[in-house]
């Protein structure tokens, strides 16, 4: 007899419908699993066994054989253990076939029979939701994560019998419904704030016009100056995740298993600082089955690099891609996966080896040879994709003993919602979403400046020492700056304001 259960694999952050066949035939006992497994699949016919007989049930003493179909999509993970089992006790005349093509089923199985969590959960929601299921069967510390699907019926369950009983309609169980709305409100408070950070008004105000555009900015300062301190804040003032966007995230946090058993969704724009120890594959994502990295757990949210030099050039040279593309492919011999990356990325670097070069209190001791090869270190084409240069001088004592406190987020927040909504209106119905991402013929549609700005601009390139690159850039920055304003054209003010984050373009030494 054969029989079919629904379930599913996730590949990238997506999950793919996956038929679990189950045939029981005469024969000697024999229990093989295909269709291309990894070896948490194939050693799951231990468990299965196990938590049939530990649930009370009977497990065949005929040739069992496990079809995992389509056969070209790697299967991994201990998901199936749930589906594999319903499929052999249907298989053996204990549960009856009514309705168990309704409902999708994935979870582990524990060896006394009961049912826990997996990774991956609300993609494979989604899936069901999309495929047109009733429902999704899945263990209770999953179901909140599941039950963020609307118009989805969510079952959790504790035990194997738990789901035989339902299937053959002598138990109920009631479909978890949440609250979403109140859900998503609640995870909307960040633990740090602006009003934390005593001066560096200079830094601050680049940083509101980063988040305006979604420019790239990297900040160049001393040891101790507040660099990390203004990074962390930068989440707070960016706009307000929407439900979509909150999904988006969730789903990839959930497939690296880093959403936690207590979490829902994420609904707050995440903030990622990772070593700069790190290898290319955990900065990008990678491994035999591919797992998303740094940049896609930072997707609508923020990228921090500290001490920007000291990263291996070719990890720093694996985020041109999707600095470029907001995505990244990930290629493996048995599957290909793409991951969102769309982050703002905010990186920090000392000016020199020892740090102090651009400190107006400390003697730095570097030789210019050693600052130029410090700062070479970063390369010119990902340099080119960071749209601000500030440097972020060390913190006066009046600063740090005054009374007065920073501006709050909250404030800095509302003037970057407007700028971001005069944004919406100007690329309705395009791809483009921000001024960072502005192509070269939308640059010349919303970014043309008058003979002043003309001149200034001439005086940078040839005066100040700033690339031909900066010139698209400081467009760029020159809109967001006059959105930030609420001017439709982009003054001279605009333009000068714009050259002056340009930093790591001019001769420092």
């Amino acid at each position: 007899m054969i029989v079919k259960v629904i379930s599913s694999t996730v590949v990238g952050i997506d999950a793919y419908p996956v038929d679990v066949e189950v045939d029981i035939s005469p024969g000697l006992p024999q229990f093989s699993t295909v269709g291309l497994p990894d070896v948490a699949v194939k050693e799951s016919k231990d468990r299965i066994k196990a938590a049939i007989k530990n649930s009370g049930y009977r497990f065949p003493r005929n040739h069992v054989t496990v079809n995992l179909a389509p056969a070209d999509i790697k299967k991994e993970g201990t998901g199936f253990d749930l589906p594999i089992a319903i499929g052999i006790l249907t298989g053996v005349g204990c549960i009856e076939l009514n309705n168990l093509l309704d409902y999708t089923l994935i979870g582990e199985l524990s060896l006394d029979g009961s049912v826990k969590g997996v990774d991956g959960i609300l993609s494979t929601a989604l899936l069901a939701k999309e495929t047109g299921k009733k429902g999704i069967i899945v263990a209770r510390e999953n179901a909140g994560e599941a039950a963020m699907v609307e118009c989805l019926a969510v079952l959790p369950v504790d035990t194997l019998s738990d789901v035989v009983e339902f299937l053959n309609g002598r138990k109920e169980i009631e479909p978890l419904t949440l609250d979403i709305d109140d859900i998503f409100n609640k995870c909307l408070s960040y633990p740090y704030d602006f009003s934390d950070i005593r001066g560096q008004e200079h830094a601050k105000r680049a940083l509101e016009v980063a988040a305006s555009g979604g420019h790239n900015i990297i900040m160049i300062g001393p040891p101790g100056s507040g660099k990390t301190m203004l990074a962390q804040r930068v989440s707070t003032i960016l706009p307000k995740l929407t439900f979509s966007e909150a999904v988006d995230i969730t789903k990839i946090f959930s497939v690296a298993g880093l959403l936690g058993k207590k979490n829902t969704i994420v609904g707050t724009r995440p903030f990622r600082a990772p070593h700069h120890t790190i290898s290319d594959a955990g900065l990008v994502g990678g491994g035999h089955i591919p797992r998303p990295g740094e940049i896609s757990l930072a997707h609508n949210g923020v990228l921090f690099l500290d001490e920007l030099p000291e990263y291996r050039r070719n990890v720093l040279e694996a985020l041109r891609q999707p600095l470029e593309d907001g995505h990244v492919t990930i290629t493996r011999s048995a599957t290909t996966a793409t991951f969102p990356a769309r982050f703002m990325l905010v990186a920090a670097m000392n000016p020199c080896p020892c740090g102090y070069y651009t400190d107006q209190t400390r003697v730095c001791r570097c030789t210019p040879q050693q600052i130029r090869q410090y700062q070479a270190r970063i390369s010119g084409p990902l340099l080119d994709r960071i749209d601000i240069h500030i440097e972020v001088p060390s913190v006066k004592y009046k600063d740090l003993t005054g009374k007065s406190t920073g501006e709050p987020s909250a404030k800095i927040k509302e003037r970057v919602d407007r700028a971001r909504k005069m944004q919406e209106r100007r690329f309705k119905g395009q791809n483009t979403r921000f001024n960072a991402r502005m192509s070269d013929t939308q640059i010349k549609t919303y970014c043309s400046i008058g003979d002043d700005s003309q001149k200034l601009m001439e005086m940078a390139i040839e005066k100040l020492g700033l690339s031909a690159r900066a010139y698209t850039k400081v467009l760029k920055v020159a809109r967001t700056i006059a959105d930030l304003d609420e001017e439709e054209k982009i003054l001279s003010s605009h333009v000068a304001e714009a050259i002056q984050y340009r930093n790591l373009d001019r001769k420092m030494i």
